[in-house]
């Protein structure tokens, strides 16, 4: 039934993507086996995650067949002077091999090893079919969204301080290579997801099946919902509304003022503002920092070394969002809330849900709805009283986390499943 509607959902947006004479998911990962796909590393990720129900021989083979089937499309790449002039030189080989392990599992596989089989694949597919449906789901924004709420956004953004001009200006004034290393984290945020979910699913092979909750499936439904509110909330951020754009160009003809990070733009009575047909409406919640807290939340029982790197992403990945211009301080913490009502409900549906569960979802779902009201309709009271505002929008989110916390420690630990009896293992390494 999940696999019929995730299919139902793609093909709804290939038809919405073609309405605007555009690819959808489908043509667009259909595409990537044989034209340079558009992120290589999310391809060899995704193959990552699929190897995940594979002996660590298996591995070994499905890797070289990666890297000589991407060795075999360079060359010929190379035979006919195709210059990768948009995207990765590498990845298709990646994707092959995810199809090959559905392949095998469908026609040489039968019962629980097929089952397992086919779950990896999907999961890899999964991971490349969500960039895909997130971005048709932004063209969708841009083209259906006119309109944007960032002087809202912005008004009521004084309460916490704008900290996306005083983190902007902190990026500026430090130099080139901080900058580099901000957007490396920045872009390569599910290739960071993939390195802890790896970690969480290391049994899987052993023990024959997934554990009830992991971090990929948090990962994907904030993917698939993320996008929603952007339709209801459209923002584009200060870079775009109140700068030159990402980058520092194209965004002059629509910008209200340049002004961004150097000058807070003046107080005023906020109204929607038209914007540009190609720029995503994707800031009210900040994705990127719902993902990085995902990460940092499910790194947290894993070694030190994992969890130190997942601090140092979600850290990252805040001064990125604020630094580059692309999000508002209250996009962050919607961003938090959002993720911690998501993962509370994915761990209560698969341990069962109960009082403090649902009382839990029901409260982060309260507090990030009127995070988003309270910015569009009361974002001049934010703004004349910052010191009433500010803590009252950082309080509702800490009572949020404080909560997760305290759900936590109640929940039984992802323990992995007793392996079961060796003769119904998968083919010894």
């Amino acid at each position: 039934m999940a696999g019929v509607a995730t299919l139902g959902f793609l093909v709804a947006l290939e038809i919405a993507a073609r309405r605007y004479g555009l690819p959808g998911p489908i043509t667009n990962q259909a595409e990537e086996l044989v034209f340079a796909p558009s992120s290589g590393p999310l391809l060899y990720a995704a193959m990552a995650l699929t190897t995940v129900v594979l002996t660590w021989r298996q591995r070994f083979v499905a890797a070289g067949a990666a890297i000589g089937v991407d060795v075999a499309f360079a060359l010929v790449r190379w035979a006919v002077d195709a210059r990768v002039t948009d995207g990765h030189s590498f990845g298709n080989g990646a994707l092959w091999v995810i199809l090959g392990v559905a392949v095998v599992a469908v026609t040489r596989r039968t019962g629980r090893e097929r089952v397992l089989l086919l779950k990896g694949a999907g999961l890899g597919l999964l991971l490349v079919a969500g960039r895909k449906t997130g971005d048709t789901w932004l063209l969708i924004t841009s083209k259906t969204r006119p309109e944007v709420l960032d002087p809202y956004v912005v008004t009521a953004d004084r309460a916490l301080g704008n900290p996306s001009w005083v983190v902007g200006r902190m990026v500026e004034a430090a130099g080139p290579v901080g900058a580099h290393v901000l957007d490396f984290v920045y872009a390569q945020l599910a290739v960071a997801a993939v390195v802890a979910a790896l970690y969480q699913l290391r049994h899987v092979a052993a023990e024959r099946r997934f554990p009830r909750h992991h971090l990929v499936r948090t990962f994907l439904v904030i993917g698939l919902l993320g996008p929603a509110v952007y339709m209801v909330f459209p923002v584009v951020g200060p870079v775009f509304l109140y700068g030159t754009g990402a980058f520092g160009t194209g965004g002059e003809e629509w910008a209200v003022a340049l002004l961004w990070p150097d000058t807070l733009p003046p107080v005023g009575t906020p109204h929607p503002v038209a914007y540009d047909g190609i720029t995503p409406r994707n800031c009210m919640p900040s994705l990127h920092t719902a993902w990085a807290t995902a990460i940092f939340v499910h790194t947290r029982k894993s070694p030190r070394p994992l969890r130190h790197a997942g601090t140092f992403w979600l850290v990252a990945t805040l001064c990125a969002t604020l630094g580059f211009g692309y999000h508002y301080g209250i996009d962050l913490i919607a961003g938090v809330v959002f993720t911690l009502t998501i993962e509370t409900a994915l761990r209560s549906s698969g341990r069962g849900w109960d009082r403090a569960g649902v009382r839990l979802v029901a409260h982060g779902t309260v507090v990030f709805a009127a995070i988003l009201a309270s910015s569009r309709w009361l974002s001049t009271e934010m703004a004349g009283h910052p010191w009433v505002a500010g803590p009252l929008l950082v309080l509702a989110t800490t009572s949020v986390v404080l909560g997760y916390v305290r759900a936590t420690k109640r929940w039984e630990p992802e323990v992995a499943v007793p392996a079961q009896r060796p003769e119904a293992r998968l083919e010894p390494a």
